[in-house]
């Protein structure tokens, strides 16, 4: 059996692949201010100022993509957790802690936007997504507990997240049905691409290195994921509204974002694997597959649901 790397040997290993890749993040990425992106014309004084407090009729977006703006922005706002987890996995160190500081920047940028979007557009009641805030932000995030929890694990578990996080502000723009919006998450889910593609690069690293452990790892985190939201208040229910309006439900989570990743890493085609790496590939083959035949079962589902929705809708 191949010797298992320790995190200190592979941190080492993959320092002159972070430092690559962090050089190709910075040649690619773009500057980018969030106040050009802000209709601020359309801001007004709240009653503290002598305005008008918010009230629901001043939003102009669906009950769906308030949903998934507040779902997203709140993910976004967990900024220190995330910083600590990846600080903790990479450590502060060489092109490892330009990376986590570079990145954390970029994330702030993305929360800053979305807030400024939603108050001055008040799309939002702006009391509850403060007190949403709060609330979050103090019960935080962790890494879901797992035997030999490591960078492995980090490393797998970003790349697929920052994917799955491009997906869902993607079509949360969409959703929204303003191009100032629809602008905005687009131009924060090409953020989110090149996160994943460095931490994505990172994993295709550290395959060749440990392809076993790499692999056990990599099964682990599909099999255990869980978005980064999943703390937040009234989290099931927006995720079930955003699940069942397509912005982001278990059929986008295997086709967009899993299998994507999976054929990139060539998961399925390597030859170098040993018998713990072998039973993971299957053990993950296997899951795959149910989760496909869940995803079928809750697109059936769905259409029976938005079917009958429909058929309300036109008898009123």
């Amino acid at each position: 059996m191949a010797k298992q790397m320790t995190q200190l040997e592979l941190l080492r290993e993959l320092q002159p692949v972070a430092e690559e890749n962090l050089n190709r993040h910075l040649g690619l990425s773009k500057e980018w201010h969030p106040h050009d992106y802000i209709p601020w014309s359309e801001g007004k004084n709240f009653a503290a100022m002598g305005g008008v407090d918010w009230s629901p009729e001043q939003s102009n977006l669906t009950t769906v993509a308030k949903a998934a703006m507040v779902t997203n922005l709140l993910t976004e706002d967990n900024l220190p957790s995330y910083h600590r987890e990846l600080a903790e996995n990479f450590t502060m160190d060489s092109a490892w802690g330009t990376w986590v500081g570079r990145w954390t920047a970029e994330e702030n940028r993305h929360g800053i936007a979305m807030r400024d979007y939603l108050v001055v557009t008040r799309s939002v009641d702006p009391v509850a997504l403060e007190r949403a805030r709060m609330e979050h932000m103090t019960v935080g995030v962790s890494s879901p507990p797992m035997e030999g929890n490591n960078l492995l694990h980090g490393l797998a578990y970003v790349t697929f997240q920052e994917l799955a996080t491009r997906v869902s502000h993607r079509n949360t723009g969409i959703a929204c049905n303003d191009p100032i919006a629809d602008k905005l998450l687009a131009r924060i889910a090409a953020d989110e691409n090149l996160h994943m593609i460095f931490y994505r690069n990172l994993c295709a690293a550290a395959i060749e290195l440990s392809p076993d452990q790499a692999v056990k790892s990599i099964t682990d985190i599909v099999m255990n994921f869980q978005m980064p939201g999943l703390n937040q208040p009234n989290f099931r229910r927006n995720a079930v509204l955003i699940a069942k309006y397509g912005i982001y439900d278990l059929r986008q989570h295997l086709d967009e974002v899993l299998m994507p990743v999976l054929r990139k890493w060539k998961i399925f085609e390597r030859t170098d694997l040993g018998a713990e790496g072998e039973q993971a590939r299957t053990t993950l083959a296997e899951y795959l597959d149910d989760m496909g035949k869940q995803a079928a079962r809750f697109e059936e589902s769905r259409d029976r649901a938005l079917a009958r929705d429909r058929d309300r809708q036109v008898a009123v």
